[in-house]
């Protein structure tokens, strides 16, 4: 169109934010790590028996829906292939579903924990060759003792927006340079005795931010190493987890870690020719959901508390919390406006 009414306009000025389908929620049946699966088929059902009765309640408290709407709940079950690759997905993943049927459970959706600290588009072959083809990452295989730069991981870092504790100067470095993220003010470094410092200073203790009487202060470690060999926490990738399992992630406005259909029989022997985020159950409800639940060893409470830490000062984008808030309500549904606020956990005795 030309004349002298024409308007011109960049294709970048005019970013849009690819909507995510949602269930209503997201039910994580179990977080093991590669020693788990070494023990054997015995402990996957261990595992998959305590999950059971918990599934049922969490299927139970979905709610309150409208009248006649059905809840949508979708599971999914998330290996630790980022720590270690003690096993292959052909030797792990066979025994794992069998575990879950038995007791009863379909898992739907199966996710690596290396895609949280991957490319935001990772699918098969998302492993460090990929990574290094796409140009969006650095390093060699894993195999190597050196990892990728986290491309996903990476950007939540840079949405992380620290709450600066009352009485605050500055004086602490940004958590981008240090990589601990903190609920509060921590504790002075001055090590010099009140009897030896001049200046009459005492000790200081570390205090929450916003806490009901006494404090629950934590200091989170985000990842460890020098910038060029990151090794993430599994505070931060579980962090990137739950963000994903929100639909809340965006790159450059488009929907990442998008599951990926596996229609074949047989599991590759490589951990990097395994899609992302697999969709095991064509059937399965969105993979997406307006609240998640996750169900997990006790072993992983703290880590959980240093989630919701992590989750209190990302900054998500407006666009995508506003596509949760008018998808709610167009169906009734209530969502929390907190992100944290959507999250929730079981953390069964004996798991």
């Amino acid at each position: 169109m030309s004349g002298p009414g024409a308007v011109f306009r960049e294709t970048s000025a005019q970013p849009r934010t690819e909507s995510v389908p949602f269930s209503h929620l997201s039910l994580e049946l179990g977080h093991l790590y590669m020693e788990d699966f070494v023990e054997g088929p015995d402990r996957l059902r261990r595992h998959f028996a305590a999950v059971r009765p918990w599934v049922e309640a969490a299927r139970t408290g979905v709610g309150p829906l409208p009248a006649g709407r059905r809840p949508r709940i979708s599971t999914c079950f998330l290996i630790d292939d980022y720590f270690s690759r003690l096993s292959t997905p052909a030797e792990l993943v066979p025994p794992l579903l069998d575990a879950a049927a038995e007791a009863g459970l379909t898992i739907d959706y199966l996710a690596r924990e290396s895609a949280c600290a991957g490319p935001a588009f990772a699918a098969a072959g998302s492993g460090p060759a990929a990574n290094s083809a796409a140009g969006s990452a650095a390093g060699s295989a894993a195999g190597s003792g050196r990892r990728d730069r986290a491309v996903l991981a990476e950007a939540v870092l840079h949405r992380l927006v620290e709450s600066p504790p009352p009485g605050s100067n500055g004086f602490r470095p940004p958590v981008s340079r240090t990589g601990w993220l903190t609920n509060g003010r921590r504790a002075p470094s001055r090590r010099t005795s009140a009897a030896l410092d001049s200046t009459g200073a005492v000790w200081e203790p570390p205090s929450e931010t916003g806490a009901r009487g006494h404090s629950v202060f934590m200091d989170v470690e985000l990842w460890s190493g020098p910038e060029e060999e990151r090794t993430w926490s599994c505070a931060f990738l579980a962090s990137v987890w739950q963000l994903v399992r929100l639909g809340l992630l965006r790159d450059n406005g488009q929907a990442v870690l998008s599951p990926a259909a596996w229609d074949d029989k047989a599991f590759p022997a490589d951990w990097d020719a395994l899609p992302a985020v697999v969709r095991l159950n064509p059937l399965a409800p969105p993979f997406t959901a307006y609240a998640t639940c996750s169900i997990l060893p006790a072993r992983f409470l703290p880590v959980e508390h240093a989630v919701r830490v992590v989750l209190d000062q990302v900054h998500v984008e407006e666009e995508a919390l506003c596509q949760v808030a008018e998808r709610s309500a167009g169906e009734g549904v209530a969502v929390p406006a907190g992100v944290v606020d959507r999250t929730s956990y079981v953390f069964p005795p004996g798991l």
